[in-house]
């Protein structure tokens, strides 16, 4: 399926979806930093609500490597996707496969940010000038549950939710989809817990299904349902 026209339309969308194009500005104190203590990010948290009564922001200056990117390990400020260039690679790869081979199937994000990795499932898919297949697009456009470490140990002290970085509305992700003339009928988006749409969406068979619900109880409720 090489074509140089194709080839070229998807590499420019992974590398603006992505912002690797650009450098990244800096970044808000109050973005979710794995590498910080419970405690440091609890501090970071009330901090940054204090200032932003005052419309105030503290940024820290970007200092990423290219790898950093490619691997999509940071959480950028102005990309519709924190996954990485290898990611949507491998999500090119599969569709491609999948068209190939003549599979049949939907496709489905569930846990989707700005919607930047479903974008990228629809350019690819429209690439190829495949109409007839629908990407489902599901979150809850309110960030992530609190952990429930009754059912789910493994997400005990988890405080995703917590991040407003993370809650990202349908209305946003549905005008980034638009400002790449590829939001249409065939784009189907899945608000609320995976738990709670899943069951009841319209979904008959999938050929590609990524998981990026970040816990371990949201992946868990996308493999059940």
């Amino acid at each position: 399926m090489k074509n140089t026209a194709i080839s070229l339309y998807l590499d420019l969308m992974k590398k603006t979806l992505s912002f690797t194009l650009w450098p990244e500005p800096g970044i808000p104190l109050e973005t979710f930093n794995y590498k910080r203590s419970a405690a440091k990010r609890y501090f970071t948290h009330n901090l940054t609500k204090i200032l932003r009564r005052f419309k105030l922001q503290i940024v820290e200056i970007a200092n990423y490597k290219e790898k950093d990117r490619e691997e999509g390990i940071i959480w950028p400020m102005y990309a519709e996707t924190m996954i990485g260039l290898k990611r949507l690679d491998n999500i090119q790869y599969c569709i491609e496969e999948v068209l190939r081979n003549k599979i049949e199937g939907d496709l489905i994000e569930t846990g989707v940010w700005r919607g930047g990795a479903c974008i990228f499932m629809k350019a690819v898919l429209s690439a190829y000038e495949e109409n007839e297949r629908t990407v489902f697009v599901a979150d809850s456009f309110e960030g992530l549950p609190k952990p429930d470490a009754t059912n789910f140990p493994a997400d005990r002290g988890d405080s995703h939710h917590t991040e407003k970085f993370l809650a990202v509305s349908q209305e946003n992700v549905e005008a980034n989809f638009r400002r790449y003339n590829l939001l249409d009928s065939k784009v189907v988006f899945l608000k609320g817990w995976f738990k709670d749409t899943l069951p009841h969406a319209p979904i008959t068979k999938l050929s590609i299904l990524r998981l990026d619900g970040d816990m371990y109880g949201s992946t868990m409720d996308a493999l059940i349902h």
